[in-house]
């Protein structure tokens, strides 16, 4: 099902929507589950969502 997005966002370049994982350390905790570490998008902030910027402004010097 289509997901409907507001008009200035887009989907983080970096984490591709996904912002927050999961990383296995390898070790077990005391009641025998993994422990695990969550990791969130530096660049989105844990959103998935990365704003639209503006274009910058092309300035053109004619040389002499």
């Amino acid at each position: 099902m289509a997901q409907l997005r507001p008009a200035r966002t887009r989907v983080c370049p970096d984490c591709d929507g996904f912002p927050v994982v999961a990383i296995d350390t390898g070790s077990l905790l005391s009641d025998g589950t993994r422990a695990t570490l969550d990791v969130v998008c530096r660049r989105c902030r844990g959103t998935g969502m990365a704003t639209v910027s503006a274009p910058a402004a092309v300035v053109l010097r004619e040389r002499a």
